[in-house]
């Protein structure tokens, strides 16, 4: 009798040690086999800009959807830039004779949350709440407060050692939104940009010389993106870091919205020179 009794302890120890280490084990498992697996683009962390110079070339000051900017470049080709979408549009390509594109589109506010939130067929209060466990309230504040935390967010963070599988499917969803959030040329670099107005990221190294270099720009309450589609550029060094910084820079929301476009010859660091 004492031995069937032994024996019963000893099982039920046993089947409840295997469950407990099961509950526990399974989870760290899990994450520490997604932690492996995930893209290596989910390990890009934000830097900052080395060269932080602004090109003094001749350009043009240009004025779209309520926008002002300048480029350090005067050789548009009108004929071929172009507004998107036909009606009420908020995207323009320009393009320039030595083949170089820019691409400008105006964000409105926490688009990427709310894209996110549709592409998953969830409503933008459920996926905003998802982020708030992981990043706190104040990340959904907007776009920019969201990619801060989101890009700052890598596998070596993850919390291993939790015990309940949400927190592994959360973290693991939120690394898959980074990796596909993050565009190719990224992988050459991506910084943190800024100007007096807006903060954000600039996704793609002036010295690798990409097809695409993408900067976007936010505030709390819109923003603003530029492709910088350098593919067919005659240029074989590309565009400098200097002349990014220059649009940026420049960049600022007009006092008075016009869809109006205007576009003026601009010169920088010229004797005597007249805008």
């Amino acid at each position: 009798m004492k031995a069937l009794w032994r024996a019963l302890v000893i099982g039920v120890t046993t089947v409840t040690v295997i469950a407990i280490g099961s509950y526990w084990a399974g989870p760290v498992a899990l994450s520490i086999w997604a932690a492996r697996k995930v893209p290596s683009r989910a390990t890009l962390v934000p830097r900052d800009l080395e060269d932080v110079s602004v090109s003094q070339a001749s350009g043009s000051k240009l004025s779209y959807f309520g926008y002002e900017f300048e480029v350090p470049w005067n050789e548009m080709d009108p004929a071929q830039t172009k507004l998107f979408p036909k009606l009420n549009p908020n995207r323009v390509v320009l393009a320039f004779r030595s083949g170089l594109q820019v691409s400008v589109t105006v964000l409105p506010p926490k688009e990427l949350l709310n894209g996110i939130a549709s592409a998953f067929q969830s409503s933008p209060q459920l996926f905003e709440g998802l982020v708030d466990s992981e990043f706190g309230p104040e990340a959904t504040r907007s776009d920019y407060a969201f990619l801060e935390k989101l890009y700052q967010f890598t596998p070596q963070k993850m919390n291993r050692w939790a015990v309940r599988p949400s927190v592994h499917y959360r973290e693991s969803m939120l690394l898959t939104i980074k990796s596909t959030s993050l565009l190719w040329s990224a992988d050459s670099g991506i910084f943190n940009i800024r100007n007096q107005d807006y903060r954000g990221f600039q996704q793609g190294s002036t010295q690798a010389r990409p097809n695409g270099i993408v900067v976007d720009l936010y505030s709390d309450d819109d923003g603003i993106e530029f492709i910088f589609n350098q593919k067919d550029y005659q240029d074989r060094l590309g565009v400098s870091q200097a002349e990014i910084n220059c649009v940026v820079q420049s960049v600022h929301k007009m006092r008075r919205s016009t869809p109006a476009l205007f576009q003026e010859k601009v010169t920088h660091g010229l004797p005597n020179s007249q805008s």
